[in-house]
């Protein structure tokens, strides 16, 4: 059964802005490792957005394991700015300890990165 296209148009629009947003940024000259850390920040927080519009219309959901994917690919702001920014995945308990085991362990690994001699 094929599936509506129209549907979908919501995220295909995240994607493309998140995509033209980084490429934007790249070609300011920014370090391509902040243009990605921007980019992807700026979509995660759109998809808590879009995710909660379609909670509140019981509409077709992004699964939670896409929001967890995302902080795990650096999107963490953006994901801990959308849970309080749309009020969103903030009282489900289980969702909200796996965000933050994610979180805790980014500021661990960037903590003990941080300042290492160069080699």
């Amino acid at each position: 059964m094929p599936t509506n296209p129209i549907k979908h148009f919501p995220i295909i629009v995240i994607f493309l802005i998140a995509a033209l947003l980084g490429l934007l940024l790249y070609f300011t000259e920014l370090k391509f490792l902040y243009s990605y850390l921007i980019s992807v920040n700026v979509i995660t927080f759109l998809f808590y957005g879009y995710d909660k519009h379609q909670a509140k219309k019981f509409g077709i959901r992004i699964p939670e394991i896409v929001l967890y994917l995302m902080a795990l690919m650096g999107g963490s702001p953006g994901s801990l700015l959308g849970q309080l920014t749309f009020r969103h995945k903030t009282r489900k308990m289980k969702f909200v300890i796996v965000f933050w085991v994610i979180l805790v362990m980014q500021v661990i690994l960037i903590y003990s990165l941080w300042d290492q001699p160069e080699q």
